[in-house]
């Protein structure tokens, strides 16, 4: 059984009234979608703004409800029409990385507070402080930097507070939400650098929704191609972005600039 199952996942969307005698209409941002995703797999989802990614990852977390359709993680159904009590078992499970560092941190907030939310929210009994201190180092941050606030970081070093707090519960399934497309190139290595340690020395099942084919290319065993809330092509990320199949992922890589860089599991492009 795989980690993560999808079957006929659906997402549809009210279209506003123009009129109030209009009848009601709905768009469909996510058709019916199978997925499969496995323990230890990390996955990219590629496609151009309005294509469905976003959707999909945020169906997958239960941070909305699909219209149709089931979702399960490691064997168990996601449900997110019950009480936020209900999905703890899924938060224990997952950490999301956002787009913004600067906006996904607590102004009012330490370092080591935000971190330590997730501990709390989770009712994970321990240590806290340590732990703090632990997964700080982790992210090449000194532990002495808990008792900081976040505009006395750099963009990088907020963006390696989003992974401590993305990770400091142990979860089993990380996702990232364009975590780089916020930060300039010299910080997106370093944090890119910082993801490929995760996943060497962290138990993680990754997936990154990303416009850098770079980032995708060097973190991502699989990816998978969206458009118009259809998953088009999916395949490991040698063969999709070296050999690609669908007229749409060839116009779609064509359209890229592609970061060079080494392929997981396969020769570096040039």
């Amino acid at each position: 059984m795989s980690l993560i199952e999808t079957r006929g996942l659906r997402r549809d969307f009210p279209v506003p009234k123009r009129t109030m005698f209009d009848r009601a209409r709905f768009q469909t941002a996510l058709h019916p979608t199978d997925l499969s995703i496995e323990a230890g797999e990390s996955i990219g989802l590629i496609g151009e703004s309005g294509s469905g990614k976003s959707t999909l990852v945020r169906l997958l977390l239960g941070l909305d409800r699909p219209t149709a359709g089931s979702i399960s993680i490691d064997g168990k159904a996601v449900d997110a029409t019950g009480s936020a009590r209900a999905l703890h078992w899924l938060r224990r499970q997952t950490g999301l990385v956002f787009q913004d560092p600067y906006a996904s941190l607590d102004p009012r907030m330490s370092a080591g507070q935000i971190i330590a939310e997730p501990l709390w929210a989770l009712g994970i009994e321990g240590d806290r402080r340590a732990r703090v201190r632990e997964v700080l180092t982790q992210v090449g941050l000194d532990s002495e930097m808990a008792d900081r606030y976040p505009h006395e970081f750099s963009g990088g070093q907020r963006q390696r507070v989003a992974i401590a707090r993305a990770i400091v519960h142990r979860p089993r399934i990380l996702v990232g939400d364009e975590p780089m497309s916020a930060l300039d190139v010299t910080v997106r290595a370093q944090v890119l650098e910082l993801f490929e340690k995760l996943l060497t020395t962290q138990d993680l099942t990754l997936i990154i929704v990303s416009h850098d084919i770079g980032m995708v290319q060097n973190l991502c065993d699989t990816v998978a191609v969206m458009k118009d809330g259809h998953i088009v092509e999916r395949g490991t990320t040698k063969d999709v972005l070296r050999h690609p199949q669908q007229d749409y992922t060839k116009q779609l890589l064509a359209a890229i600039p592609v970061i060079p860089g080494a392929v997981r599991g396969g020769e570096a492009s040039t």
